[in-house]
C-alpha cells in the first residue's frame, strides 16, 4: 500500500480536531465568543498542550461545495497561523453567510481578528 494512504487511514492531521457533539457542547458552554461579519469563534481552555479546532458551517451558508470550501479555508487558516496562537485551547469556528464569497486572505484575517479579540495571539506576534 502507498505510504500516504496509510497516513490517511490512520487519520493523520486530524488529531487537532474537535469531532464529537459533546466536545462542541463543552466549548459552547463556556460562553466565550466573539464575532465579525464572516465568522463566530468560541474558545475554551483545554489541558492537552495543543490547540484543537472545530468548524461548523450551516446549510444556510450554501450548498455542500460552498460549505466544504469555507471549511477548508478556515482549517488552512488555523494550520498556517497556529504558531501565532497561545497553546492549550479548543476553538470552535462557525461560518456566517458573509464568508461565502471570501478568499483565503479575508478568512485568515477574520480568523486572526477573532483570535486577537479573545487574547489568543502570543505577545511577540502582535503587530
Amino acid at each position: 500500500m502507498w505510504p500516504f494512504l496509510l497516513l490517511l487511514k490512520k487519520g493523520a492531521g486530524m488529531k487537532n480536531s474537535i469531532k464529537t457533539g459533546a466536545e462542541f457542547s463543552n466549548v459552547y458552554k463556556e460562553k466565550r465568543s466573539a464575532a465579525n461579519r464572516q465568522l463566530v469563534m468560541y474558545i475554551r481552555k483545554n489541558d492537552r498542550g495543543a490547540n484543537r479546532i472545530g468548524i461548523s458551517v450551516s446549510k444556510k451558508v450554501g450548498n455542500s461545495v460552498v460549505r466544504h470550501r469555507i471549511t477548508r479555508l478556515i482549517r488552512e487558516s488555523f494550520r498556517l497561523n497556529n504558531y501565532k496562537l497561545k497553546i492549550g485551547y479548543d476553538i470552535v469556528v462557525i461560518a456566517r453567510t458573509g464568508a461565502i464569497d471570501k478568499g483565503y486572505d479575508e478568512i485568515s484575517r477574520s480568523f486572526l481578528h477573532l483570535a486577537g479579540l479573545h487574547g489568543l495571539i502570543k505577545r511577540d506576534d502582535i503587530s
